[in-house]
């Protein structure tokens, strides 16, 4: 859904940086570049990352009234 605010594993604050990552990402850039330069050495930090998927509009469609 959103990007969590830290990561699960380490707890360095990530959520700040995905907007930046997400629109350089869809600007056709290499996803290694955009994470070694937002500052996301970790493992853990770049998987929560890299394995997020943002789904918020499709649980939009599901909300009860």
């Amino acid at each position: 859904m959103i990007i969590p605010i830290r990561c699960f594993s380490c707890g360095k604050p990530i959520a700040q940086l995905w907007e930046e990552y997400k629109k350089r990402t869809s600007g056709g850039e290499n996803s290694k570049k955009i994470l070694d330069e937002l500052g996301l050495e970790r493992y853990c930090c770049r998987a929560m990352f890299l394995g997020h998927t943002d789904l918020i509009k499709l649980v939009a469609k599901f909300k009860k009234a």
